[in-house]
C-alpha cells in the first residue's frame, strides 16, 4: 500500500481532532507536579522549613493536575 495513492477522505482529520486534547495531557500533568515540588524546595530552602511546604507544594501540585486532567477529559468527552 503506497501512501500516496490513498485519497483523504477527512477520516484522518476527523481522528487528528478527536485526540488532540488529549495528546498533551500526559506531560501537562507531570509538568504541573515536577513545577510546584521544585517551588516546593525552592521555598523550603528560602524559609528553612524542610520538608514541609515541599510535600504542601507536592500535594497541591498533584491536586491541581488531576483537576485539571479531569476537567479537560470531562470536558472533550461531551
Amino acid at each position: 500500500m503506497n501512501l500516496g495513492d490513498k485519497k483523504d477522505n477527512g477520516e484522518g482529520k476527523k481522528f487528528v481532532q478527536s485526540v488532540g486534547p488529549y495528546i498533551g495531557l500526559g506531560l501537562q500533568l507531570a509538568a504541573t507536579v515536577v513545577v510546584m515540588v521544585f517551588i516546593g524546595v525552592w521555598l523550603d530552602g528560602k524559609f528553612n522549613t524542610t520538608p514541609y511546604l515541599t510535600v504542601l507544594c507536592s500535594l497541591l501540585g498533584i491536586f491541581a493536575a488531576l483537576y485539571n486532567f479531569i476537567k479537560t477529559v470531562t470536558k472533550a468527552d461531551k
